[in-house]
């Protein structure tokens, strides 16, 4: 019996502004890495621990990963297409019906990771605790995770709980793409337009925030540059290790 939702969501909507000029005419998502795009990337791992539905936020240049989602037959895509830009939380909380108020997997389609032994989503889904967690965040120590700043985004202790407010920097673990989050954490949440952070917060403040060390590699591509270095490792072999 599945721990989390049927349903996942895959962020789609952000500017991608500091991929310019490349992002000027293709949006971040649909660029490609290793011969597949950001997004296919997500979408092909949720699909892989049998997600079934996935519902992609679309704003900029919306047109074009909406007619590229319509190539997707392995899994069923509901697009919702913002007017205004809501940001990571704001774009989640126009969703949440699709939840159905059941935990479910939420996923950046602009951060590719490639995997360990076993899939990070199913590890994730096998340590999640509704009764314990509100988020659960795949995290990669700092120092291993290319493409990073050296400051870090969290802490975490042995038993997984993360936190981050008044911590020293530079912090050991950086969040890598994918969590699992609670409906609830957004009940309180009158804004349309918001960060994640804001429901990182919260769950922190209540001792509910997790993480998961991801056990194989990952390239946060946030600049052209980092776009053709990661191309080119995936290229030569060396792979992002």
């Amino acid at each position: 019996m599945r721990k989390v939702s049927e349903t996942a969501m895959v962020l789609a909507a952000g500017l991608g502004t500091r991929m310019r000029p490349m992002t000027l005419e293709k949006p971040k998502p649909l660029q490609e890495i290793g011969g597949r795009t950001m997004l296919d990337h997500a979408l092909d791992k949720l699909v892989a621990i049998g997600i079934r539905y996935v519902v992609v936020n679309t704003f900029y240049l919306a047109d074009q990963i909406e007619n590229h989602l319509r190539r997707r037959t392995d899994i069923t895509v509901h697009i919702s297409r913002e007017d205004a830009l809501l940001d990571t939380g704001g774009g989640v909380k126009k969703a949440l019906p699709y939840f159905e108020g059941k935990p479910f997997f939420c996923l950046n389609a602009d951060l590719p990771w490639l995997d360990g032994p076993t899939p990070s989503l199913s590890r994730m889904e096998t340590v999640w605790d509704a009764h314990q967690m509100e988020a659960l965040l795949l995290l990669m120590p700092t120092l291993k995770a290319r493409g990073f700043t050296e400051r870090g985004d969290f802490w975490m202790n042995n038993d997984g709980r993360v936190w981050r407010q008044a911590s020293p920097l530079p912090r050991p673990f950086v969040w890598i793409s994918a969590q699992i989050l609670t409906p609830k954490l957004f009940e309180n949440l009158d804004k349309q337009s918001f960060s994640n952070n804001e429901i990182w917060d919260q769950a922190e403040l209540h001792q509910k925030l997790y993480g998961l060390e991801h056990n194989g590699t990952c390239y946060h591509v946030g600049t052209p540059e980092d776009w053709v270095k990661a191309n080119a490792l995936l290229a030569s072999g060396q792979g992002w290790g």
